[in-house]
């Protein structure tokens, strides 16, 4: 079965700043949704709402036809962000931490993380210092970590920006690699030629709110908008 993801008229204000003015959209699994826009246009915003990390003031979201709260859509969802962060001590204690808050039991920890690690292009380093590891084998382990909690949800911030070619590389594939039908991926990048590669739908966001949705060769080559038109062209001014 394919799951679902729907958002109806979600609102989210800081004080006098509409951050998600009134989106509306729907993700399925299968499908990797990209959101592109200028810095501020509420992408970040938006998936940490989806992530349950922020509460929105108005609207629903819906997973499987069914309404989620914070709490329940923080159970099923995970959000790798631009910077990672690590707790100073090994590779294998970072990435063991998440499963055993969920009880599984140390033997079957120690294979899944082999495998996540082996995903991720990181073999043999579960003994290593996670702070002493580079910037982009950093964002790896934090994909390997995201890969172990299997959720529902992938959400992903940026997660190849001011990384080495090499780790932005085995990051899009890993991301690819989960594209089923049990799996939402919705990923935030400034990275057009990144969307081009990566999405199967493009949600192109400006000041809060969505712009145009569409296939990647249809949003790049023939925008139905202005507003994507001038974006996609580097023309927009902000």
């Amino acid at each position: 079965m394919t799951i679902t993801l729907a958002l109806q008229d979600v609102q989210k204000n800081y004080r006098l700043i509409k951050a998600i003015n009134s989106v509306s959209f729907k993700a399925e699994g299968g499908n990797i949704v990209v959101l592109i826009g200028v810095n501020g246009a509420g992408k970040s915003t938006l998936l940490r709402i989806i992530a349950g990390l922020e509460k929105p003031d108005k609207g629903t979201i819906h997973f499987n036809s069914q309404s989620m709260t914070d709490t329940e859509l923080r159970k099923i969802s995970t959000l790798v962000f631009q910077r990672t962060a690590m707790f100073s001590r090994s590779v294998y204690d970072n990435l063991a931490y998440g499963l055993r808050i969920r009880g599984i039991p140390k033997n079957e920890a120690k294979q899944k993380i082999a495998e996540a690690l082996n995903i991720v292009g990181l073999k043999d380093f579960e003994k290593r210092r996670a702070k002493k590891t580079s910037g982009g084998e950093q964002q790896r382990i934090s994909m390997a970590r995201a890969l172990l909690l299997d959720p529902k949800i992938m959400l992903l911030d940026e997660p190849t920006a001011n990384l080495d070619p090499n780790s932005a590389s085995i990051i899009e594939k890993t991301i690819i690699s989960r594209k089923t039908s049990e799996t939402i991926i919705i990923m935030a990048t400034h990275n057009l030629a990144q969307a081009k590669r990566v999405a199967d739908v493009v949600v192109h966001m400006h000041e809060g709110k969505i712009v145009e949705i569409a296939k990647p060769k249809d949003l790049f080559d023939n925008p139905q908008q202005e507003l994507t038109r001038k974006f996609v062209r580097g023309e927009l001014e902000y």
